[in-house]
């Protein structure tokens, strides 16, 4: 995930000019595509779970014009392996791209374990992430969802110990296997714990909701080191023109993993889908056991008859300290700095609207099958939507896109306000469904050209030589400015609302206050007394309020302007020295 450079300064543009005599490196100020060189940019495969969704990595266009800048920097037996693959690249390509190479049985093979092993990270996300928060909202106030909402944050954080999980391997059993095998045993055996204690845990969730958030957190902290794993396997299971459909793989398993979890259990496990359709109700339990299985067939099958190749290894390159240097010197870059900042913010002003909102429908009455339907037929519309992005965001301003897209994503968090304040009763008419669909899709749009556009900037301003890591940094704090906020604004709905449980008598009526009268467990406390549950102040106006205004001013005087900045800057200043 690093490696060395002799004598290649970080602010030096002109050592660039004296080792390339085709190109000047100033001409092409703000423009330069430095994208990494495909034998050198194995380690860039990562996920962001940014809003729920996976999407694809950008694709980033040509970079014929600097080879020659690229070549120079690398050493003369990787100058020699570069050649020979750019020349490859350019046979297959010729012709307009006519001349086509079948895919081999090794490497379908190879794409099918792929999609399998993603699809076994993808069912606790989906759960911690998905389905999970939606069936304790029935029992939990929003301040206790936000403690469950930390299960969030290893996925985020995982560039933490990704340097040991890369580094660290028993040779009999392989490098990525040493990992994977241990990981997806713990992973099935969690499972089987939750199954087995599903009743103890979710018919009184607020008394084990401690419990139940570290059951879950390491849960999705035992995926995000398969996930580390497998990203690191990908890169040698898949030969080096195939290379490219690993990313399809982890988007085909992931989604698939995380939408049966999320969109195609709440629907199966929703009492009314159930009825309507004449089919049993799926149970957590039973959901939680088959994947279980699942995980240690598979495990089962990789331990005696799945082998994994030999890496070759420069152990220099490596070691953890070497790792953990590269982060460390990339984050004293001034510029890498003030991304940081805006990556850290940047999502505050929508965070209200995906975090609580769909909560909120489904409180007013919007079934859960119902907002099944609604994710699914969004998910095919953003998959669409990425590959329109990623052609929008290939030339030399891919930061554009990412900030207009700003506005309407504030605009759709502000019409979303306005359809939960009036939220018509229940049942919902077909006009308001297909309208609330199309209003899921046109924000879920929004969100994947954000994506994308961050994605190729990224992937643009990212060193060659130390390509995995340096993405790999820059999506941790992509992914982070999503999660860290969810635990405040859950805990701000509660901490600004307002609820009283109103008990009425024969000759008189008696007010008595409910702190916790905005959970159905509240509402069932209030009506055990005969009560009635007054809502006088819902908080999540006021935090919605909150987040939107905050998003408006740090978009306007601080993402703009330094978004621009950054996307001037030469593609040389993004670069560090390593000694």
């Amino acid at each position: 995930m690093s490696a060395s450079r002799k004598n290649s300064p970080s602010e030096d543009p002109p050592s660039l000019r004296h080792r390339s005599s085709n190109v000047n490196v100033e001409d092409y100020t703000g423009q330069i595509d430095m994208s990494p060189l495909p034998p050198f940019h194995k380690k860039a495969i990562s996920s962001s779970l940014d809003s729920i969704r996976i999407l694809p990595r950008v694709p980033t266009g040509s970079y014929s014009d600097l080879e020659d800048v690229e070549l120079s920097l690398l050493s003369g037996d990787e100058r020699m392996s570069a050649g020979r693959n750019l020349q490859d690249g350019d046979a297959h390509s010729s012709a307009g791209g006519a001349k086509t190479t079948a895919m081999s049985s090794r490497d379908k093979k190879a794409m099918t374990l792929l999609i399998i092993l993603y699809l076994i990270q993808g069912v606790p996300l989906g759960l911690a992430l998905g389905s999970v928060p939606f069936i304790l909202r029935e029992h939990l106030s929003y301040s206790q969802l936000g403690v469950f909402a930390l299960s969030n944050y290893p996925y985020s954080l995982k560039l933490l110990w990704s340097p040991i999980v890369d580094s660290t391997f028993l040779p009999s059993i392989g490098r990525r296997k040493s990992w994977i095998i241990p990981m997806q045993l713990i992973i099935g055996s969690l499972m089987l714990y939750i199954a087995s204690n599903v009743g103890r845990l979710m018919e009184n969730p607020a008394d084990n909701i401690h419990e139940l958030t570290f059951v879950f957190t390491s849960l999705v902290l035992f995926s995000a080191t398969q996930d580390i794993a497998v990203d690191g396997w990908a890169l040698t299971l898949l030969s080096q023109e195939n290379l490219s459909y690993a990313s399809t793989c982890q988007t085909i398993g992931l989604n698939t993993g995380f939408f049966a979890s999320f969109t195609v259990f709440l629907a199966l496990n929703s009492e009314a889908f159930a009825e309507r359709w004449g089919i049993p109700r799926l149970e957590l339990s039973t959901y939680l056991r088959f994947c279980s299985l699942l995980c240690f067939g598979v495990t089962f099958w990789l331990t005696f008859f799945e082998t994994e190749g030999n890496e070759s290894l420069d152990e220099s390159e490596m070691t953890v300290t070497s790792v953990y240097k590269t982060i460390w010197a990339i984050c004293k870059l001034k510029h890498v700095q003030a991304l940081i900042i805006m990556h850290f913010f940047a999502k505050i002003g929508f965070q209200a609207n995906e975090a609580v909102t769909s909560l909120k429908m489904i409180e007013k009455g919007l079934g859960r099958e119902d907002l099944a339907i609604v994710v699914l037929i969004d998910f095919p519309f953003q998959i669409l939507g990425g590959w329109f992005a990623a052609k929008w965001s290939s030339g030399d301003r891919p930061l554009r896109p990412w900030i207009w897209a700003f506005w309407p994503r504030l605009a759709f968090a502000f019409l979303s306000t306005l359809i939960v304040y009036w939220f018509p009763t229940p049942p919902l008419s077909y006009g308001f469904f297909v309208y609330l669909i199309i209003h899921t899709v046109l924000q879920g749009l929004a969100s994947t050209i954000q994506f994308v556009g961050i994605s190729a900037f990224h992937t643009r301003i990212s060193d060659p030589l130390i390509g995995g890591t340096y993405m790999t940094l820059l999506n941790t704090f992509t992914n982070l400015g999503g999660t860290w906020p969810k635990y405040f604004v859950l805990k701000g709905v509660d901490y600004f609302s307002e609820a009283y449980c109103e008990v009425k008598e024969a000759h008189s009526e008696l007010l008595v206050k409910a702190s916790e009268c905005v959970s159905e467990r509240g509402k069932e406390v209030c009506a055990e007394i005969d009560g009635q549950c007054i809502t006088e102040r819902d908080g999540y106006y006021y935090v919605a309020a909150i987040c939107m205004s905050f998003g408006v001013l740090f978009l306007v005087f601080y993402i703009i302007p330094t978004a621009r900045k950054l996307q001037a800057l030469p593609v040389y200043r993004w670069r560090i020295s390593l000694e």
